[in-house]
């Protein structure tokens, strides 16, 4: 056998184990890194996750601060630079931010389409597309800007456990709606086929009269429209008094459902405490 042959298999032996194991170490390296990020931002390490969630909201307060400056009329030209530049700063932050939660979320779509994956993306949306669009599109993009309001709530327990409650809630609340709709639309029919021979200008048509039927339900009573007719005005006074109890049903169902999210954190709380001792 030939020793040079010999030495050259043992050589490449030897170099592809190395390559292997650089392979499995940088892959190591990488899954390592990926679940340190996603602890921090999931909020399961105890010493960096309380420091980047402080740091978010900093980052939101200021940001909306900064965006509420801009509308100032007559800055100067040097302020309104200053302004931009730090607008940038925010908007790249949230943007690493946005892209680090889809990098180390499980299931990506998922977050993508959840609420706050939604409002991640519409914080940083002018950012994303403002050299892509022209001066007014970006203005109008602008709007998005006020979602960073929505950004906080993911760092507000209370906020969460009203969360929790909206979901407890949510066939009532989905019902409570499409019967206020509904109710809605039949008392724009009804001040409508009393109103509409006198006041043809106000109530022109069912959806005209939609606006009467919403200022009057929710109790605003606005007066720029209002019914002149005995008929009218009966009708009203019963709309009125329906809408009272309708105004308390949404009131309770969330009461109770806040109360049931307390108590299930509780209870939650109260598992780990035990897990952790066992």
């Amino acid at each position: 056998m030939n020793p040079k042959n010999e030495y050259k298999k043992l050589a490449m032996k030897k170099q592809k184990k190395i390559l292997k194991e650089t392979a499995n170490l940088a892959y190591n390296l990488n899954v390592s890194t990926k679940e340190k990020i996603k602890q921090i931002i999931e909020g399961n390490d105890r010493k960096l996750s309380p420091i980047f969630d402080i740091t978010i909201q900093v980052l939101i307060v200021f940001s909306i601060i900064i965006f509420s400056l801009g509308t100032l009329p007559n800055l100067t030209p040097l302020w309104q630079n200053i302004i931009n530049y730090v607008d940038i700063l925010f908007y790249s932050i949230f943007a690493i931010e946005y892209f680090l939660r889809i990098y180390v979320s499980d299931k990506r779509l998922k977050y993508i389409f959840s609420f706050f994956g939604i409002v991640d993306l519409l914080a940083i949306l002018p950012f994303l597309f403002a050299r892509q669009f022209d001066l007014r599109a970006i203005r109008a993009l602008r709007v998005f800007r006020l979602t960073r309001v929505l950004k906080i709530s993911r760092y507000d327990e209370s906020l969460k456990t009203f969360a929790i409650a909206i979901k407890i809630i949510k066939p009532e609340i989905t019902l409570f709606y499409i019967i206020t709709s509904i109710f809605l639309f039949l008392s724009a029919t009804g001040i409508y086929y009393f109103e509409h021979a006198v006041q043809p200008i106000e109530f022109a048509s069912v959806f005209h009269s939609l606006w009467w039927a919403i200022i009057t339900i929710t109790t605003v009573g606005y007066g720029d429209v209002y019914p002149i007719t005995i008929g009218g005005r009966i009708f009203t006074f019963a709309i009125l008094l329906l809408s009272l109890a309708i105004i308390t049903v949404p009131t309770g169902l969330i009461a109770s459902a806040l109360s049931k999210a307390r108590n299930m954190e509780i209870e939650q709380k109260e598992k780990e405490s035990k897990n952790k001792v066992d």
